[in-house]
């Protein structure tokens, strides 16, 4: 039986989770918390690929006083040998009495052995504690892990009338300084942005991750959908100084040369076939960047990358910020190749969430498609 207590702990351990966020990838955010006597002797978080988990952390920190405790973690202990060893033996060899585990391990090399494995040991074992909430902060993993593709995430700013330049193809500021600082966040927790060779022409952006204050952001890889490669030379996601990737897909059609040139500059060009529309195959273009190990994307524009991804369903969430101001109709509409016949058929967001953001308003869901 799930108790408010053992809630109140999982959502400690939730928090230990958050702090692992876009860093674990392809692994998931875990985080854990061991209690006894009513008292947290143990706390730990999975910080990287390749780490020790949120489990072995928090059996380090609690030491021998484990025997007996109860052991709260966010996601099913794995029972399989990775880049580190099963982590549901580790906790069986510590002597805690009961775990709790806020979700199955949707990992088809798990899914249900390390809870098997704990209970054959006599330890007892409760599941599904705050399971959505665990289940959101993972999103990404889930996706991953069992379709192979990337989760992606649309990202636009815009007037109320729905625009994102004031004039034609000239660039500007649309949202505020608050809404920066919020995007700057969300690029340091995803694997990858990506935009068109559009947004690259209008906007010349380096896609990069600035943090306020002292805090080091992580740039994510940059993708690019340039069919011709016809995006400058002298982009700055192409020469800007980061430790990320650039990766740019282009029809089969280019030149090998033009597709050399960029590859000894250290840019990762990938052909693809052209698709619906005649504009390259994205359902191909996911599955290479999950192929990567890329779990999660941001898709920052422009209007035609947002009208397909929204026409070929291919959006799991979206981050919509309006500014308080009418672009009028000289300005280039956010999406621009997808339309409805009605509210009964049009696409929408559900499990809508609203937060301001200075002046803007940010929204918030994930995509149901009708």
């Amino acid at each position: 039986m799930i108790t408010e207590i053992d809630q109140r702990y999982m959502a400690l351990a939730l928090n230990e989770a958050k702090k692992g966020l876009g860093r674990t990838s392809p692994n998931p955010c875990v985080g854990s918390i061991i209690v006894k006597n009513d008292q947290v002797i143990g706390r730990g978080y999975h910080k990287k690929a390749g780490t020790p988990h949120a489990e072995i952390h928090a059996l380090a920190a609690a030491g021998a006083e484990s025997r007996g405790a109860t052991l709260y973690v966010t996601l099913e202990p794995c029972s399989h040998t990775g880049r580190t060893p099963p982590c549901c033996e580790a906790v069986a060899r510590s002597g805690v009495a009961r775990v709790v585990i806020g979700m199955e391990d949707p990992n088809p090399l798990v899914q249900g052995r390390g809870i098997r494995y704990l209970l054959d040991r006599g330890i007892a074992v409760t599941s599904g504690v705050l399971e959505p909430q665990c289940r959101q902060l993972n999103w990404p993993f889930i996706k991953h892990i069992t379709t192979g593709l990337p989760w992606v995430v649309m990202k636009a700013g815009m007037s109320l009338d729905g625009r994102i330049t004031y004039n034609g193809r000239q660039t500007g500021w649309m949202t505020g300084g608050e809404t920066s600082a919020v995007v700057h966040r969300l690029r340091d927790r995803y694997d990858a942005i990506l935009v068109g060779a559009g947004t690259v022409l209008i906007d010349d952006p380096a896609l990069t991750t600035r943090l306020p204050g002292r805090k080091k952001g992580r740039d994510a890889h940059r993708v690019i959908l340039d069919s011709g490669l016809s995006i400058s030379q002298r982009a700055k996601v192409l020469s800007g100084e980061s430790t990320a990737r650039t990766l740019i897909f282009c029809s089969v059609e280019v030149d090998t040369a033009k597709c050399a040139r960029l590859e000894k500059r250290g840019i990762c060009v990938h052909r693809v076939e052209r698709g619906v529309g005649g504009g390259l195959d994205l359902h191909q273009v996911l599955r290479q960047l999950g192929e990567q190990g890329i779990s999660s994307l941001l898709v920052e524009g422009g209007a035609k990358v947002h009208g397909s991804m929204l026409n070929q369903r291919l959006y799991d969430y979206a981050h919509l910020f309006y500014a308080p101001v009418f672009a009028g109709e000289n300005g280039i509409p956010f999406q621009s190749g997808y339309s409805s016949s009605g509210r009964d058929t049009a696409h929408r967001l559900t499990e809508v969430q609203y937060r301001r953001c200075g002046e803007d308003m940010m929204v918030s869901g994930k995509l149901m498609y009708r």
